[in-house]
C-alpha cells in the first residue's frame, strides 16, 4: 500500500480528536499513539461486521480467543497535532487461515498522515488457530478485491 488511495472498498471509518494525552513535546501526535489510533480503528471495523470480540474472549462459543498483532508496518506520512481532527480509515485486505491482514490509513481530511498494513492472528490457549467458519461468513463479505 501507497499513501495513494487504498481499493475501492466501504472501509471502517473512525472520527477521532487528537488530544494533549496524545502529543509529544513538540505538539505532534507521539508515534506510539498512532497504534492506539490503529487498534481502534480495528476494533470498530470488526464489531461493525457483528464480531464481539469481548463473548470470543470470555468462551462464548467455545474456548476462548483473542486477536494479537502478528505484523505490522507503517508509513508516518505527516504529522497530526493537538486539536487535529482525524479520520482512521481500515479495510480488510486478506483473509487467511489464522490471521486477517488490514490495510489502513489515518487522514486529516483527505491528507493521510499515516499508512499501515497490520496482520491479527487468532490465538486459543497461547496458539494459533484456524478463523471458525461463523467468524469468516461475517467477514468475507468485507474483504477488498485487491491492496
Amino acid at each position: 500500500m501507497t499513501a495513494s488511495a487504498l481499493p475501492a472498498a466501504k472501509p471502517g471509518l473512525l472520527p477521532l480528536r487528537v488530544y494533549y494525552e496524545d502529543t509529544d513535546f513538540s505538539g505532534s501526535v507521539y508515534h506510539a499513539s498512532y497504534l492506539r489510533f490503529l487498534e481502534r480503528g480495528r476494533t470498530e471495523l470488526l464489531r461493525a461486521q457483528g464480531v464481539d470480540q469481548s463473548e470470543m474472549f470470555a468462551g462464548a462459543s467455545g474456548a476462548a480467543s483473542y486477536f494479537v498483532v502478528r505484523a505490522m508496518s507503517l508509513d508516518f506520512l505527516k504529522p497530526a497535532r493537538m486539536d487535529d481532527e482525524l479520520i482512521v480509515e481500515t479495510l480488510i485486505a486478506d483473509l487467511g487461515g489464522a490471521s486477517i491482514r488490514m490495510d489502513q490509513r489515518i487522514l486529516r481530511q483527505q491528507d493521510v498522515l499515516l499508512a499501515a498494513k497490520v496482520k491479527i492472528a487468532l490465538v486459543t490457549e497461547g496458539r494459533a488457530r484456524r478463523l471458525p467458519a461463523g467468524l469468516l461468513a461475517k467477514l468475507a463479505g468485507s474483504v477488498t478485491e485487491a491492496s
